[in-house]
């Protein structure tokens, strides 16, 4: 029983550890285009010149578009976004 509950601990620290945020760390050459190449995979959320927010994983980057996927409230629908159209990019770094 002993050796149960010690394995389930430390899978559940293991867990945590993984789902741990990474920091946000900027070069002096950084664009957004770079920014969001280095989240790929990640959840991010784009706020466009309108002010609308667009959340979803980072799928793919070129050298003037962005693909978002599996966006937040339309989980079916991907995104191409214009990377000049883009005013920020906000990523989570820290896990609560």
């Amino acid at each position: 029983m002993k050796q149960g509950i010690l394995i389930a601990a430390v899978l559940g620290s293991t867990i945590n550890v993984a789902a741990t945020a990474e920091p946000l760390i900027l070069g002096q050459d950084d664009t957004i285009g770079k920014v969001l190449a280095a989240q790929k995979g990640k959840k991010v959320t784009i706020r466009l010149g309108s002010g609308e927010d667009l959340s979803g994983t980072v799928k793919e980057v070129t050298g003037s578009l962005v693909q978002l996927s599996e966006l937040s409230g339309k989980e079916f629908y991907d995104a191409v976004i214009a990377l000049q159209g883009i005013t920020a990019v906000i990523v989570r770094v820290k896990t609560p």
